[in-house]
């Protein structure tokens, strides 16, 4: 409900009828609905750094970790559909209504930072090995947003632009090898690009 409609629009009378309980059985579960909200988006971003771990704790080189990261993080897109839309209306949306106080509040923030620091870990890396050009890592962190969230969360107006279903195996298979593909590119250090084997 909330990746569909956002917090706002999302009311705990049809949350307490949707899962089969009483409002005041939910209020025994939950405090309000902003708990509600930072419970439903930490489980997800739980999920995320559990599958995105392996790839920020391998020996690989700072190429190999990003391309294990970036397809671990279109699995995960893909795996739970309503994801990618929750993560992008977090980002975008006004969230006035989360006091930056609330623990729960300050538990999803602190799990949003590890994701990026991680991303960001990568980038440095590569960045200091050679094998990445020296990119604004901002940016990239942007570029990777786009080009994986958003592209999850577009709904009709994605598979009008793709000609057909987001989440089909082929289509999930055809976006990790273009962002793959984008982030080879973007990202290769000249020396490393005029290095590369060719096929």
């Amino acid at each position: 409900m909330f990746a569909r409609r956002g917090f706002n629009g999302v009311g705990l009378r049809e949350v307490a009828d949707g899962a089969g309980l009483g409002k005041s059985s939910l209020f025994h579960h939950f405090r309000g609905k902003v708990h509600l909200y930072t419970e439903v988006v930490s489980n997800v971003f739980g999920r995320l750094e559990e599958r995105l771990g392996p790839a920020l704790n391998s020996e690989r080189s700072a190429s190999e970790k990003l391309e294990m990261w970036v397809e671990s993080l279109i699995d995960e897109l893909a795996e739970h559909p309503p994801t990618a839309r929750l993560l992008l209306r977090g980002l975008v949306e006004d969230d006035d209504f989360l006091d930056p106080e609330d623990p729960d509040v300050a538990a999803v923030e602190q799990q949003i930072a590890r994701l990026v620091l991680g991303f960001e870990r990568i980038l440095k890396e590569g960045i200091a090995s050679g094998a990445f050009r020296s990119v604004s890592v901002p940016d990239a962190t942007q570029t990777l947003i786009g080009a994986t969230v958003y592209h999850f969360a577009s709904g009709e107006f994605g598979e009008g632009l793709m000609g057909g279903p987001l989440f089909s195996a082929a289509a999930v298979r055809r976006r990790k090898q273009e962002v793959l593909a984008f982030l080879r590119h973007g990202f290769s250090a000249p020396e490393a690009e005029t290095n590369a084997p060719t096929s």
